[in-house]
């Protein structure tokens, strides 16, 4: 597959198409991509400008000027006078190849006279051309290893290498930036003379000049080979029929390099969602990260999440009409933040769906607090706040990184809960705003009328209406526990374990722990008085009440198979 081939080939969405959302394309253009990986070059580092270049190679190197001097200049004579080479090339790769000098001047006697020392040790000792000339034109040395060739020392000998050198240099393009063309396109320096300079001055052809060309091919030197400039000038030519001025391109070009298949792609994808050619260009001019931020990736990547919400062409359009002046980076990464927030406070997922289609600007155009801050500054929980976003999206706009956020007004409902909680309260002899009553505000869960019905099994069970009350004046969280359960721990206490209702009097707590646990502990606790290691009469506060450890070393470890009869009972009662 060649180079074209590979550009060409269409930008597939695992998941979707174009085609297959919208049953519309004939072209293979049509094809949307917006995931996945596409591949850049990795950048090899070039110098801004030659001045920049020189000092800071000269620093690394730690040349003395004088013997800096010295040394470019025998090594210019051999190039030059030696070694054939063109002057302003000699000059040139003498000047700008500290590097290479450093290591030369490792190999002779640097206390003598330099440039003598030098030019008798080049006499005798003929270098590797390839070195300097790569180091001249931006490469380091750890960049250039693998291009020096294995049977080639002199440059005259890949004259075709020099010709395209000199093409390229004739037309503009600056010495030390041509060590990128050569890493990105080495094809380029096998072309016969007249065929990179034909390339070169094809891009007049759609308006730019040749200060324009020296930025884009020194940005994306990939446009030099075979026929890629081809999809250049698709790009170039479709933004023009769009009105988009050549003065407002070449700034987009400026030092920037781009795919251009992938740009000409999205371009045709807008004119499929509806785009007239005006909208299109308006739109680009407005918002330029839309095509050119990560050559349109961000945009389809952009694209690819609305899909997957069931956004069809018309909603799409709607969207990218009303797009905020916002970079599109920025837009894409408020709205998957929004998604994830949604998600944090538990809204199903329907639900989200439904605001990310009515809402999508919205949510493009706010920049969220994070969710466990705003539940704490708001006072509220996550299903009182999934309602409110519910009922008014655009409250979301009042929870953006550096807004006031204030908390949430008590809702009717919940003020109704509060007022009936409080009654039932005072009707047990809380003293009003009382220290015992916010604590059991704080800690009932449950609507007033469930509490009520929760005490009123504790009452019907048999034990007396004071005691119950002076009991949750202490341990309010037991009415947090269903009526259901309630009588269910009573009724294990009573009928399965044979103690008095009594035992609540003096233990009441017990209706805190789980019937597992009770079972547990009193499982063992009878084994152990069955084998006569610990008093019959412990009482139930403390078989049940102590923590784990404190209960394994006070009674099961003394006993020689307490812990082997422990682990069994465990699995037993706790089988999973």
């Amino acid at each position: 597959m060649n180079q074209l081939q590979k550009l060409r080939t269409p930008l597939i969405l695992k998941w979707v198409s174009f085609d297959f959302v919208f049953n519309h394309s004939k072209s293979s253009k049509s094809i949307l991509w917006a995931s996945g990986s596409f591949h850049i070059a990795e950048k090899v580092r070039f110098y801004a400008t030659k001045k920049s270049a020189k000092s800071k190679l000269e620093e690394e190197c730690h040349l003395p000027r004088a013997v800096r001097k010295e040394a470019q200049a025998a090594l210019l004579e051999y190039l030059h006078s030696t070694r054939s080479l063109q002057f302003m090339d000699a000059e040139h790769m003498s000047k700008n190849s500290p590097f290479f000098l450093s290591k030369l001047l490792e190999r002779v006697d640097s206390e003598t006279d330099i440039r003598h020392s030098l030019t008798r040790f080049l006499r005798y000792h003929p270098i590797n051309e390839f070195e300097p000339f790569f180091e001249s034109i931006g490469l380091r040395p750890s960049q250039y290893l693998a291009f020096l060739p294995r049977d080639l020392m002199f440059l005259n000998d890949d004259q075709r290498l020099l010709d395209s050198y000199h093409v390229l240099c004739n037309y503009g393009i600056s010495r030390n930036k041509i060590g990128r063309i050569f890493a990105e396109a080495q094809e380029v320096f096998r072309y016969d003379p007249g065929e990179l300079d034909s390339k070169l001055r094809s891009f007049h052809g759609v308006g730019l000049d040749q200060s324009a060309v020296v930025k884009l091919v020194s940005a994306s030197p990939h446009l030099l080979i075979g026929n890629v400039h081809t999809e250049f000038f698709e790009v170039v030519e479709k933004l023009k029929g769009a009105g988009v001025e050549y003065s407002w391109i070449e700034e987009q070009l400026n030092g920037n390099s781009f795919n251009w298949n992938q740009l000409f792609e999205l371009m045709c994808f807008f004119n499929r969602l509806g785009f007239t050619d005006e909208q299109l260009g308006k739109l680009i001019c407005q918002i330029p990260g839309l095509l050119f931020d990560c050559s349109g990736r961000t945009t389809f990547s952009l694209i690819g999440f609305l899909l997957k919400f069931g956004f069809q062409k018309p909603e799409l359009l709607d969207v990218f009409l009303h797009f905020p002046q916002i970079p599109v980076t920025k837009f894409v990464f408020n709205m998957r933040q929004c998604y994830q927030f949604l998600i944090e406070i538990e809204m199903s997922v329907l639900e989200i769906g439904s605001i990310v289609h009515a809402h999508p600007i919205l949510l493009g155009s706010c920049v969220l607090k994070k969710a466990t801050s705003l539940l704490t500054i708001l006072n509220t929980g996550k299903k009182r706040l999934c309602s409110v976003i519910k009922e008014n999206p655009e409250f979301l706009r009042n929870l953006v990184r550096g807004a006031k956020v204030e908390r949430l007004p008590i809702a009717e409902e919940e003020l109704r809960s509060k007022m009936m909680k409080t009654k039932f309260l005072l009707d047990l002899g809380f003293a009003e705003n009382s220290s015992e009553m916010e604590k059991a505000l704080k800690v009932f869960r449950g609507k007033g009328v469930e509490l009520q019905e929760r005490f009123d099994c504790l009452v019907n069970a048999g034990l007396d209406t004071k005691h119950v009350a002076s009991v949750l004046k202490i341990y309010p969280q037991i009415l947090n526990q269903r009526k259901e359960v309630l009588e269910a721990k009573i009724d294990f206490l009573v009928n399965k374990l044979g103690y008095p209702l009594s035992a609540l009097v003096s233990f009441p707590s017990y209706l805190n722990y789980t019937i597992p646990r009770i079972t547990l502990r009193l499982s063992m606790y009878n084994w152990l008085r069955d084998e006569g290691i610990v008093d019959s009469k412990l009482a139930l506060s403390t078989i049940i009440a102590s923590s784990e450890k404190l209960f394994m070393k006070a009674y099961v470890n003394p006993h020689p198979k307490g812990l082997q009869v422990w682990q069994d009972l465990k699995k037993e009662i706790y089988p999973d």
